[in-house]
């Protein structure tokens, strides 16, 4: 799999990669599409969000962002998220391949730690994150923050 940078491609590459975003099931990869067509993910999620996709050939096999925030106002930065992989590559620990190599680019731009806010409990573990706490996110409901040093 090899993984390129949404907002480094040419216009054509942005639109087909925000097409492909958009045929993700999950209700997340809808909004993730929805703010790539408005041109409004940097504005949300801040000047250095970055959307890395994991190519296999022609096909978006995954994605995922890593950006200065998330749903949860509080100071902490960089943020891993809409971390996804299309049906049809599951079981290729394409997520975590994904998550390596935004950690890999968090360390480079000097980050010593990246955190996840989710729900979800037992899949982050798998990728080396631990749990740091319980917080808010942005709409009042909860949510579970997850760190792993870069």
């Amino acid at each position: 799999m090899r993984i390129e940078e949404y907002f480094s491609l040419d216009e054509d590459g942005r639109r087909r990669a925000r097409d492909a975003v958009g045929e993700g099931e999950w209700r997340a990869a809808a909004l993730l599409h929805d703010l790539l067509r408005n041109g409004e993910l940097r504005e949300r999620c801040g000047p250095n969000t970055r959307l890395l996709l994991g190519m296999e050939g022609d096909s978006l096999a995954a994605f995922c962002t890593l950006a200065d925030r998330d749903e949860v106002e509080c100071v902490l930065t960089p943020w891993i998220g809409f971390v996804y992989t299309f049906p049809a590559f599951r079981g290729r620990r394409r997520s975590g391949e994904m998550i390596d190599h935004a950690c890999a680019l968090a360390k480079k731009d000097g980050f010593d730690r990246v955190y996840v806010s989710t729900n979800e409990v037992g899949l982050y573990e798998k990728y080396g994150f631990t749990f740091l706490r319980h917080d808010r996110d942005r709409w009042g409901g909860q949510t579970r923050l997850y760190v792993r040093k870069t």
